[in-house]
């Protein structure tokens, strides 16, 4: 269980950074600049969305016979870590606009904006390798709050610092580094 905690949290970490959910990260902080609700917004959403993509992960471990998912992952990791090299920007960005309170509008927002990112099918592919689904969820949770709430504490200051394209090319090397390790038959977890 330590190891599926452990390499969830560091794959999402890395992942996330400049990640279009890291992008609105930044987007709400400025817009609200209202650290708080936006991290407990943050929070929320992940969970919500990680333990669904893990329950998917846990499906698809009972569903697929061991050698197709060994396959599976190794083929999902490896496309991951290809998308990961692709440049990230907030397509749809506008300003969250209406009556909610900020915590419902980041929650809202986070949530939608996490379906079908990178991290999410990560999540997925990390449930189906480990079957250890608390411990999946609380590891890819934690590393999108390690990777997002500096950007909502520190907004616009940390923005233009950070080497994204280094960042992105060792979290694409993490994950073919995953990817080897599956198709190697290292790293699955037994039923």
């Amino acid at each position: 269980m330590t190891a599926s905690f452990l390499v969830s949290t560091v794959v999402v970490a890395v992942a996330e950074i400049g990640d279009k959910t890291q992008l609105l990260s930044l987007l709400l902080a400025a817009r609200f600049r209202r650290p708080w609700p936006i991290i407990a917004g943050i929070l929320f959403a992940t969970l919500a969305n990680h333990f669904l993509a893990g329950i998917v992960g846990e499906w698809v471990r009972a569903s697929v016979s061991p050698e197709a998912l060994r396959w599976m992952l190794a083929g999902s990791l490896f496309a991951i870590a290809a998308w990961t090299l692709k440049r990230d920007r907030l397509e749809h960005a506008r300003e969250p606009r209406g009556r909610h309170g900020v915590f419902w509008v980041t929650l809202v927002a986070f949530f939608l904006v996490e379906m079908g990112d990178k991290t999410q099918i990560a999540t997925v592919v990390l449930a189906a390798q480990y079957h250890a689904l608390v411990a999946v969820v609380l590891g890819t949770t934690l590393g999108m709050l390690s990777a997002n709430v500096p950007v909502v504490l520190l907004g616009n200051a940390l923005a233009g610092r950070l080497p994204l394209r280094a960042i992105r090319i060792c979290a694409a090397l993490v994950f073919a580094v995953l990817g080897v390790l599956a198709l190697a038959g290292t790293g699955i977890a037994p039923e």
